[in-house]
C-alpha cells in the first residue's frame, strides 16, 4: 500500500493523474464515434495537423518576442487545427474521396508546413522542443496546462453527452437519420471540430503520439467486447482512465517513460480483447 501512496505526495504526479484521467474520459467518448464511423486515421491526422499548428504558433511567438497572448503557441495552433479538421470534412463531403484519403492529404501538408515553420526559428531561440511536441510527457503537465485540459474536457464531455443520441443515430444510419430531419452534415462537421479542439489542447502537453493512441485504442478495444454503443462508450472511458492511472504508477515504479507505459497497457488490453472476443 505504501508503494501506491508514496507517488501521490508529489504535485507533478497528482497533476498528471488528473490531466490524464480528464484526457482519457474526453477522448474515450469521442473515440467511440471516431472508431464506429471508420475514422481511426482521423486521430492521427489531427494530431499531426496540430504539429503544423503548434509549429506556426511557435514561429509567431518567436516573431512577437514572447510577449502577449500570441506568446502561447496554443492560440495559433487551435484555429489552424480546427481549420484543417473542417477542411478534411469539406473535402470528404464535396468529393468522392474517402475519409482516409482526405485525412492523408492534410496530414502530409500539415507536417510539411510544421517542418517549414520550425526551420525558420533559430535553433537557440528555445521556443519549442520538437521531441517534447512529438512524444510529450504527461508528467510535465503544469498548473496552467491542467486548468486548460480540465476546462476543455468538461466542455467536450458536456457537448458529446448532450448530442450523444443524435450522433449515435447518424453514426448507425446517416441516410435514415437525415430522412428523419436530423442535421447529419452539421453533426459531422461538429464532430470533426470537437475532435480537433480535444486533440490540439491535449497534444501540446502529452505529445502527438500519445494523443493519437488515446483517440483510437481504448475505443477499439471496447468495440471488440461491447454489444451496444452504450457499453462501448462506458468500456472506452473505463479502459482509457484505468490504463492511464496504472500506466503512470507503473512508469513511476519502473522508471520508464510514462507515455510509452500508457500506450503499451492500452495495446495489451486491445490484444486481450482481440483474442477473447467472438465475431
Amino acid at each position: 500500500m505504501e508503494i501506491l501512496l508514496e507517488p501521490l505526495q508529489y504535485a507533478f504526479l497528482q497533476r498528471a493523474l488528473l490531466g490524464g484521467a480528464a484526457i482519457a474520459m474526453m477522448t474515450g467518448l469521442l473515440g467511440v464515434f471516431v472508431v464506429q464511423r471508420g475514422l481511426a486515421f482521423l486521430g492521427s491526422g489531427l494530431a499531426h495537423a496540430s504539429f503544423g499548428g503548434i509549429a506556426l504558433g511557435a514561429l509567431v511567438a518567436y516573431a512577437v518576442g514572447g510577449a502577449g497572448l500570441l506568446a502561447q503557441p496554443l492560440w495559433v495552433a487551435l484555429p489552424f487545427t480546427l481549420a484543417a479538421a473542417l477542411a478534411i470534412a469539406w473535402v470528404r463531403d464535396r468529393t468522392d474521396l474517402s475519409s482516409d484519403t482526405a485525412i492523408g492529404v492534410f496530414f502530409a501538408v500539415a507536417v510539411a508546413l510544421g517542418v517549414l515553420f520550425l526551420s525558420l526559428i533559430p535553433p537557440d531561440a528555445n521556443v519549442v522542443d520538437v521531441y517534447h511536441l512529438l512524444f510529450g510527457s504527461i508528467l510535465a503537465v503544469g498548473p496552467a496546462d491542467l486548468r486548460i485540459i480540465l476546462v476543455t474536457a468538461t466542455a467536450v464531455l458536456a457537448l458529446l453527452i448532450l448530442t450523444w443520441g443524435r450522433l449515435a443515430y447518424a453514426t448507425f444510419d446517416a441516410d435514415l437519420a437525415a430522412a428523419d430531419g436530423l442535421p447529419v452534415r452539421l453533426l459531422d462537421y461538429g464532430l470533426f471540430a470537437v475532435a480537433a479542439v480535444a486533440v490540439v489542447v491535449s497534444a501540446q502537453v502529452v505529445g502527438i503520439v500519445l494523443m493519437a493512441a488515446y483517440l483510437v485504442i481504448p475505443a477499439a478495444a471496447a468495440r471488440l467486447a461491447a454489444r451496444s454503443l452504450v457499453a462501448m462508450s462506458v468500456g472506452a472511458v473505463t479502459i482509457g482512465v484505468t490504463t492511464t492511472l496504472v500506466g503512470l504508477f507503473a512508469s513511476y515504479v519502473a522508471d520508464v517513460p510514462s507515455g510509452a507505459a500508457i500506450i503499451l497497457l492500452q495495446a495489451l488490453v486491445f490484444g486481450v480483447a482481440a483474442v477473447t472476443s467472438r465475431r
